[in-house]
């Protein structure tokens, strides 16, 4: 049996072990298995393999996202550019262990806004600046976007909450919220934005697929937006993992 699943904490709001049982079944793929392990502390990923050896592939979700790059023996040519690793494949080899690090993230933000490049999406807000937000940073800056980084402490090259303001807003086509603000079971909280100054002419699009309505996006429709659900770049980076584990390395 090969078994596949997800690491992170807390794992109650994710749906990837029920859609990949869901594929397993609807595929007649009868020699996998998904499953959550939610590991309190990231190192405790390496005992996690050796407790488990039938382990040949993973997914990580927040908070690990980063921190699991210190436990990836090789990773995808564009890993070092995002700084984050969401896709591990784990080849073993007798007694020895190797850990490929890959990023399917990026899979799923192009898929769900490319639909709307046709609008001349030109620049973006990113809300949270975490391992999903490197990989949203990345792939809007492949599409061709401006970005701007939104987080609770401003630095270089990241502003604060209270720095999005009307000619901001004014200037900005997609506003995107890589944080787990609004997710299950936390479903009343969202980003601390003035979402009185959205309009039709914003997209706003939330990681959080749990539920697929945000307040975010909820508070957005309200004002005529055009929002994008986290479910689509779900099954997309799902589907992209699958790819990773059963075709060759790179």
């Amino acid at each position: 049996m090969r078994k596949f699943g997800l690491i992170g904490y807390p794992l109650t709001h994710s749906l990837s072990k029920k859609y990949f049982t869901e594929k397993f079944l609807k595929e007649n793929i009868s020699d996998c298995s998904y499953d959550n392990y939610p590991v309190d502390s990231i190192d405790s990923f390496p005992d996690l393999l050796i407790k488990n050896p039938d382990i040949c592939g993973l997914n990580v979700t927040i908070p690990y996202k980063t921190e699991i790059l210190k436990y990836v023996d090789v990773k995808a040519p564009y890993i070092d550019e995002i700084g984050a690793v969401n896709v591990l494949k784990i080849k073993r080899k007798g007694k020895s262990l190797s850990v490929y690090g890959f990023n399917s993230d990026i899979d799923g933000i192009r898929d769900s806004v490319s639909p709307f490049l046709i609008f001349g999406l030109k620049n973006a807000v990113i809300l949270g600046t975490g391992g999903a937000s490197k990989a949203v940073s990345y792939t809007l800056r492949s599409l061709g976007l401006k970005v701007t980084l939104v987080s609770r402490t401003p630095r270089p090259g990241v502003i604060s909450y209270q720095d999005i303001d009307n000619h901001l807003i004014s200037e900005t086509d997609i506003i995107i919220n890589t944080t787990p603000l609004g997710m299950y079971p936390s479903t009343g909280s969202k980003p601390d934005i003035r979402y009185d100054l959205l309009n039709e002419k914003h997209i706003l699009f939330d990681l959080v697929y749990n539920p697929e309505m945000t307040e975010f996006l909820k508070m957005g429709e309200e004002r005529g937006c055009r929002v994008i659900t986290g479910l689509k770049m779900l099954y997309s980076q799902a589907e992209r993992s699958w790819e990773i584990w059963n075709s060759p390395l790179f």
